[in-house]
C-alpha cells in the first residue's frame, strides 16, 4: 500500500529546476582590468585563465557573462562585486538576466 502511494505521489509531483540567470559585467573606462580579474577569481571562483578570458571579452565587446546561477546566488555575487567596486571607487556595473 505504501509503495502504491509513493508511486502515485511521484506521478503527480513535477519538480521544476530553478530558473538560471546570467551575471553580466559591463566595460567602463575606469575600472582596471586587474580589478575585474580579481572579482572573477575571488567572487565568481574562476581560474586565472578563465577570469582573464572573460575580462578580455568584457573589454573588447562591452559586456561579458561572469557566470550562470540561480537568482539568489547571482544577486549575491553581483552585490558583493559592486560593493567592492564602490569601496575601490570604480564605476563597475553588473546586471542579471534570466535565461529563457
Amino acid at each position: 500500500m505504501a509503495t502504491e502511494y509513493k508511486q502515485q505521489l511521484n506521478n503527480k509531483l513535477k519538480i521544476k529546476q530553478p530558473k538560471k540567470y546570467m551575471a553580466i559585467m559591463y566595460n567602463d573606462d575606469y575600472t582596471t582590468m586587474e580589478f575585474v580579474v580579481s572579482i572573477l577569481e575571488d567572487i565568481f571562483l574562476k581560474s586565472s585563465e578563465e577570469a582573464y578570458s572573460i575580462m578580455m571579452n568584457v573589454h573588447k565587446k562591452g559586456s561579458g557573462i561572469a557566470g550562470i546561477y540561480p537568482v539568489d546566488i547571482a544577486l549575491t555575487k553581483i552585490n558583493k562585486s559592486m560593493l567592492l567596486a564602490k569601496e575601490n571607487n570604480f564605476p563597475f556595473k553588473m546586471t542579471i538576466k534570466e535565461i529563457e
